[in-house]
């Protein structure tokens, strides 16, 4: 499956538009991290516990993008975006879309 952030994938051709997909996670810290993450905001630096939290998570919802482009049969994902938002104190969504497309080598296009 090809991922892009823009339009069109150099070198090939959009032979298809399968649909809009997306895929969605919500992720709540737990007691340790909020704990750990109170100190860092004293001392101040990276808060890796959320950092690697937001990384799962967008992996995630990643995931379940390209899941339901393959269900619409597409092979690659257009203009994709990612959203965050704060659902409740300490959870977190985060949000893939795009558009699904079958794409071909111009040669081979129809």
């Amino acid at each position: 499956m090809i991922i892009t952030t823009i339009e069109t994938i150099p070198g090939m051709k959009i032979k298809a538009h399968c649909g809009l997909v997306s895929g969605s996670t919500v992720r709540a810290k737990n007691v340790f991290q909020d704990f750990g993450a109170g100190l860092k905001n004293v001392v101040g630096g990276e808060l890796k516990s959320y950092t690697t939290l937001l990384t799962e998570a967008r992996e995630e919802a990643i995931a379940r993008m390209v899941e339901q482009a393959k269900r619409l049969k597409a092979n690659a994902i257009i203009n994709v975006r990612l959203a965050t938002s704060s659902v409740t104190t300490g959870a977190a969504e985060v949000y893939a879309y795009g558009t699904a497309v079958e794409v071909v080598k111009p040669e081979s296009a129809v």
